[in-house]
């Protein structure tokens, strides 16, 4: 039973590029690169009024800016359907969101604002966990916490700029994944691409998913280590280097590797994909290598406490050497951290140029992100919000999945993971898709080449708690009607079988359940319990966690009394 319920947990959908459309895709982009090599030709000739940046001719025998193959890719393919990204939004972005309408009069070259919006469907944002909102218990902290500290600290850690905001962070993540202690970081990429170096260098050896985040990418490049890139989640191939690294050692010299550190993701963000966490655990016990664990994606998104895949697959988080999330998706806020060992954590405090030269995280920011934290661990907030969150996100994500499988659209990744990729493979229809999703009320993120492979085009919606089962339902219809519009149900295998028992009457039952647990916490006759704030402010830290548990404590007895 525990190896069938591991397989459940493993399971994901890679249903293969159909032969006729991996043709039909190869010859729409030989077919573009024809048109665009040929405008180049007028272009550069006189025959057709260019409106590229040119350069000048004092700087003819620099080296250039961009390769050729990139410059003429944004030029010709890119800047044809750039209105597809960069959208500028008004509002925030919560399960709605408006964009500010724009045009272009000469094919992308320009954009016009003519002062009207859009009023959509949010499914591009990674707003996990709703916490993308404007009012609400975290919305109060970062106002708090602004008028308290203002915007911004204007310092590094090192110097001025830490807070206590930050010291109840950092002790608020090592408590909330299981690890002893964590580290805080302004800005979620440079928590990988900055700290890598400071943890491994030459003599070291990274074993990379070949699917990893360019964050993870460029931190293992400026670790000067020797990096082996692995086939994505294949256990066998990740063995198989592991064994080579240690047989063979360093290039030319064939001395043992320093340390071997194994590097991927929890959720793939562009596969929708978990990682086999429980496999990775076991390689790395049986050949003494170190475990790099990017849970970007996943921290709060998924397992049964929100707690990461760490949570979902039941791991010991002592077991991961290096714990690394971001605040940016299931939190609402920014940057990241990275959570293990005192001794990791103390090393990281003295080389990380990140934490060392990086600005501090604002105050507002902090604040946001710990509360959000606290919602989760049900110490902040209506009692129950954070599990509602948790299994809001839940029955969204297999709901939607399932009504998509459902359609015959190409589906990709893993049942609960909330990225969910649906293939669209040809380059004349990532555009069309964008386009026509967005006229009827639908706003989600068409991707291409080269953040994905040439054939692999696809749009990636992320589920969120605040969206509802009729919100879903809507975007199902729209994606039926587009998809149906622009023939993209290329699926030739029926729905999983776990999608059978995946209906709306299933998603309203989990959900009613949630509410009936959380009734007999709330407010007599389903009224609201009087709360008092929990605040924070600049006062040293044991005094304003003592003053704030209190808070807490008497929420919890408003709440006993009113029930």
């Amino acid at each position: 039973s525990a190896a069938l319920e591991m397989s459940v947990k493993h399971e994901e959908q890679f249903e293969p590029t159909p032969y006729v459309v991996a043709i039909i895709t190869y010859i729409g982009y030989v077919m573009l690169a024809v048109f665009g090599h040929m405008r180049d030709f007028l272009r550069n000739h006189g025959f057709e009024k260019n409106l590229i940046a040119t350069e000048p001719a004092r700087t003819k025998d620099f080296v250039p800016l961009y390769q050729n193959f990139e410059s003429f890719y944004t030029r010709n393919l890119y800047r044809r359907i750039r209105d597809c990204w960069n959208r500028p939004i008004r509002t925030c972005p919560g399960a709605e969101f408006e964009l500010i309408d724009r045009k272009s009069p000469d094919h992308g070259w320009s954009f016009e604002y003519p002062g009207t919006h859009t009023r959509a469907i949010n499914f591009g944002s990674y707003n996990y966990l709703g916490f993308a909102e404007t009012d609400g218990p975290c919305a109060d902290a970062a106002a708090a916490a602004t008028e308290t500290f203002g915007c911004g600290v204007g310092s590094p850690r090192a110097e001025a700029g830490n807070l206590d905001l930050h010291t109840r962070l950092e002790a608020t993540v090592a408590e909330f994944v299981g690890a002893e202690d964590a580290i805080i970081f302004p800005m979620g990429f440079a928590t990988n691409a900055l700290n890598m170096p400071a943890l491994i260098g030459k003599g070291c050896c990274v074993l990379s998913d070949e699917l990893n985040h360019s964050s993870l990418v460029l931190g293992a490049r400026l670790t000067g280590a020797k990096i082996k890139v692995f086939r994505h989640n294949d256990i066998a191939d990740v063995e198989a280097k592991l064994r080579d690294a240690i047989v063979y050692g360093q290039d030319r010299t064939r001395r043992p590797f320093k340390k071997i550190l194994i590097v991927v993701e929890g959720v793939y963000s562009m596969e929708g994909s978990v990682t086999r966490l429980p496999e990775l655990i076991a390689l790395k016990k049986k050949y003494k290598a170190y475990l790099y664990l990017d849970e970007a994606h996943s921290i709060g998104a998924m397992g049964p406490h929100g707690r990461g895949v760490v949570d979902y697959f039941g791991c010991d988080p002592r077991d991961v050497d290096v714990l690394m999330g971001t605040f940016t998706k299931s939190f609402g806020g920014a940057g990241g951290y990275i959570a293990g060992s005192q001794h990791l954590v103390a090393l990281l405090r003295q080389r990380s140029h990140s934490g060392l030269y990086g600005a501090s995280l604002p105050a507002p920011v902090a604040a946001q992100v710990v509360t959000a934290f606290q919602m989760l661990m049900g110490r902040a907030g209506p009692p129950g919000e954070g599990a509602r969150r948790l299994k809001q996100l839940e029955v969204n994500t297999q709901y939607f999945r399932a009504s998509l499988h459902r359609l015959g659209v190409i589906v990709y990744g893993h049942r609960t993971s909330p990225v969910v990729p649906v293939m669209i493979f040809m380059p004349g229809k990532i555009a069309a898709f964008g386009r026509e999703t967005l006229k009827r009320g639908l706003g989600t993120v068409v991707v291409g080449y080269p953040a994905t492979p040439i054939i692999e085009s696809r749009a990636r919606f992320c589920l969120s708690a605040a969206h509802s089962l009729d919100i879903i339902d809507r975007s199902v219809q729209i994606i039926d009607e587009v998809t149906s519009l622009l023939l993209m149900k290329y699926s030739r295998r029926p729905p999983p079988a776990w999608t059978a028992g995946i209906t709306r009457e299933w998603a309203e039952a989990q959900l009613k359940l949630v509410d009936q647990q959380r009734r007999p916490h709330g407010a007599a006759n389903g009224g609201p319990v009087p709360r008092r704030p929990v605040e924070c402010r600049g006062d040293p830290p044991d005094k304003v966690a003592d003053e704030n548990d209190a808070a807490v404590k008497d929420n919890l007895a408003a709440v006993a009394a009113a029930s």
